[in-house]
């Protein structure tokens, strides 16, 4: 297994390669400061600095089976880790520097996926009474709040750049598509409607824009290791364009990716077989 850790620019549309590694790395999160990216691989996570790439080791103490559900705050100064070294997955957050890390669900399983604008709320994925669904907690931890009923399954959350929205994925309406919903729930939109399988939907900084990935109808789940697009839906008139088709899914985007400016992100592709 061969991973490309790579950015995209949305100016000149060209993707430039970032590292090349023979391990499975996933998921990678571009810093507040646009400096470096963080991913993770064979349970740990790793920082890769822009300037001389590298899979730069990130202490997370007794968690040692992270997945690929982490982020970095908006200030820059904490890590957000779903690790499942205890049992089934839950979160956790962590100096960005590394450290030991602090609970914050003690119910699993818990998948984190977006931090609201404020530094304030997590949203997260969590399987609940046998169905997954979107949840909210503070990052301190607390009170989790359900956004989304058991219709179906519910991942892949993130807030909109004004904390007025967190958009998710969701098979609600027979098929997975992009949703979004208040912060508090009471309001819930269908997004996209079409004939392909779509996850991982995170807006980007100005907020106009959704880059997401694009599985082809009929695939069940979010597998690795298939023919996928990253799509970007404009939000001015509901359009969606595909930027890239790679070999990759799981992995590829599935935490918040984009750069500070907006005009670029970052994201994984995969040697093919």
């Amino acid at each position: 297994m061969t991973s490309s850790l790579e950015t995209f620019d949305l100016d000149t549309g060209q993707s430039s390669v970032v590292l090349t590694t023979d391990r499975l790395i996933e998921a990678p999160n571009w810093s507040p400061d646009g400096r470096f990216l963080v991913v993770n691989g064979d349970g740990r996570l790793f920082r890769v600095d822009l300037d001389a790439p590298a899979l730069d080791p990130i202490d997370t103490g007794f968690a040692v089976r992270c997945n690929n559900d982490h982020g970095i705050s908006p200030d820059g100064s904490m890590l957000v880790i779903s690790d499942g070294t205890r049992g089934e997955s839950r979160i956790y957050t962590l100096p960005v520097g590394g450290g030991e890390p602090a609970e914050v669900t003690p119910e699993a399983p818990s998948y984190w996926h977006g931090w609201s604008p404020d530094g304030a709320t997590l949203a997260y994925c969590a399987r609940r009474d046998g169905s997954y669904g979107i949840h909210t907690i503070p990052v301190g931890g607390g009170a989790e709040t359900r956004l989304t009923d058991a219709r179906g399954h519910a991942d892949g959350p993130d807030y909109s750049p004004d904390g007025r929205w967190i958009w998710f994925n969701s098979s609600r309406g027979g098929t997975m598509q992009l949703w979004r919903a208040s912060p508090d729930g009471g309001l819930i939109e269908q997004m996209t409607d079409d004939d392909r399988v779509n996850w991982f939907p995170h807006p980007a900084p100005e907020g106009d824009t959704v880059l997401y990935l694009a599985y082809e109808a009929g695939v069940e789940g979010h597998p690795r290791d298939r023919e996928v697009e990253l799509r970007l839906l404009d939000l001015a008139d509901g359009s969606a364009r595909t930027l890239l088709a790679i070999f990759g899914g799981q992995g590829s985007i599935n935490v918040p990716y984009w750069h500070p400016s907006g005009r670029r992100f970052a994201f994984v592709r995969y040697e093919r077989p």
